[in-house]
């Protein structure tokens, strides 16, 4: 079963801060989608995985904002 953390609502950072702070407890594998309505998580998203070396899976555009799904490789 895959986590959702729905994080609309919300203004980056806190988007990737939730994904940061449920991802450092997870094992590697581990599969989460990250629900955000800020434009910005659009770029701090992306940017988070690649600092972090962590699976941006894909993102989808939706009614409500944007949805992330990304896996933890390490």
């Amino acid at each position: 079963m895959t986590h959702i953390i729905d994080a609309r609502g919300h203004r980056c950072p806190v988007p990737t801060l939730k994904l940061r702070r449920y991802l450092a407890e997870q094992p590697a594998g581990t599969t989460v989608v990250l629900l955000a309505d800020d434009p910005m998580a659009q770029i701090d998203v992306p940017h988070f995985c690649n600092q972090n070396s962590y699976l941006l899976l894909s993102t989808e555009t939706a009614a409500e904002g944007w949805r992330f799904e990304i896996c933890r490789a390490d």
